[in-house]
């Protein structure tokens, strides 16, 4: 279900009814799906209303005091658990020629340039020339041709056109942060892929600029627990990634919701095993959030039961469809079974044993259980995810049925 602008606004007044599917609707229904689509809704909208949720950000730092407090509502006692990073902060970031400026993203685990920049020749990547014109699907900037490149060491910088599903530029994440590689990489926006193309046949001289700041900071996991009968049992983690590029609507949004959701589900049940709540910063910079959380706890990876990844882009409206990403059979049945019941499907698998993407990367490689939903999202990592249009607030109310459905066959018996 997608809503309008005018019903998105008339959710967040208490009290008020909306048109929503056409149908005349109170704000409090005898249905558990309407009021936890509604509250899905008005999360979603002060999130993205925040603005750019970027790592160590005072944005990032905020909206993590604000869903510590969403926690509070949920009848939970949060906790912030900080970690420290060199949060970097772009002063230019242009590609400048004769008479023209195009203005870009730094790739934030590759070099960066002094504030004159790098001249010189651009050109193809077959080419010999001092910066070098490629360009990489969205989140691919360390493989693929984006990735030959910088690892080839045969030129000075490179200009990346970003290729999102939707026209735009579509910053990759930096999933080398810890470990920078390659000379600097000035993303741009596939708006002017024909035009660059143009220019690098031409071999006309331009000037990259990647020029930084590298500021000391600190980022925030927000994490919660409801306590198991038996404490000795090895816990659940639930967890969801909270910060990345824009205002990241439909790319965040669903997975903080469904956190909260399970959260209001369970609150009031007394599982056998304690459920873990975490919600990470440092999504866009190689995960460091999630690795922060799990190097306070050594040995959680393994212990624990199982882990839940609510992914990105979980509930987007634009080009929707989900991805199930799981350590075993068991656990992929447990999800698709959930999910058939809340009227919802799975429209791809990653192979078993394959890397997945997100932060289950993390329990993947520490030899840990997990299943994982993600979503398409036609506008992910672009500057235009936000509003309504982005979400489709019933659909990510069903995932939250979904999950705590799950959590619950998992937390009910020993």
């Amino acid at each position: 279900m997608k809503i309008t602008r005018r019903e998105w606004l008339g959710l967040a007044a208490i009290g008020s009814t909306v048109t929503v599917g056409g149908v005349r609707r109170m704000a409090a229904q005898s249905l558990d799906i309407e009021p936890a689509t509604r509250r899905v809704a008005i999360v979603i909208r002060e999130f993205e209303s925040q603005g750019f949720h970027r790592t160590g950000t005072a944005v990032d730092n905020a909206s993590g005091d604000w869903l510590a407090d969403q926690v509070r509502q949920a009848g939970l006692s949060p906790t912030l658990e900080s970690f420290g990073l060199r949060r970097v902060d772009p002063i230019t970031s242009t590609l400048v020629f004769g008479d023209r400026t195009l203005e870009g993203v730094p790739l934030f685990d590759a070099a960066f340039t002094d504030a004159k920049g790098i001249r010189g020749r651009l050109g193809t990547s077959d080419s010999r020339s001092e910066i070098v014109l490629t360009e990489t699907p969205v989140n691919l900037a360390g493989d693929g041709r984006l990735g030959d490149v910088r690892r080839a060491g045969r030129c000075k910088a490179i200009v990346a056109v970003t290729q999102g599903r939707r026209p735009g530029l579509c910053p990759s994440n930096a999933d080398s942060f810890l470990q920078p590689f390659g000379p600097p990489v000035l993303q741009v926006s596939s708006d002017e892929a024909a035009w660059l193309n143009t220019q690098a046949r031409l071999g006309v001289s331009v000037t990259l600029i990647a020029h930084v700041d590298r500021t000391p900071a600190t980022a925030n996991n927000v994490v919660t627990s409801i306590q198991g009968v038996d404490p000795d049992l090895p816990p659940l983690v639930i967890m969801t990634p909270r910060s990345g590029w824009y205002w990241c609507a439909s790319e965040r949004g669903g997975g903080i919701a469904i956190w909260l959701e399970v959260m209001r589900a369970l609150r009031t049940t007394r599982p056998q095993r304690s459920i873990l709540f975490v919600a990470s910063s440092g999504h866009e910079l190689g995960h460091t959030g999630i690795n922060a959380y799990i190097e306070r706890r050594p040995g959680i990876v393994k212990r624990a039961v199982g882990w839940f990844h609510l992914g990105a882009s979980i509930g987007a409206a634009v080009d929707p469809g989900t991805t199930l990403q799981a350590s075993d059979d068991e656990f992929d049945a447990r999800l698709t079974n959930a999910m058939t019941a809340s009227g919802l499907s799975v429209s791809r698998r990653n192979p078993r044993g394959q890397v997945p993407g997100g932060e289950a990367e993390a329990v993947h490689k520490g030899g840990g259980r997990y299943v994982s939903a993600i979503g398409g999202n036609g506008l992910f990592h672009n500057v235009n995810d936000r509003g309504p249009d982005a979400i489709d607030a019933l659909a990510i109310a069903r995932f939250s049925a979904a999950f705590s459905a799950l959590a619950r066959s998992m937390t009910d018996k020993a």
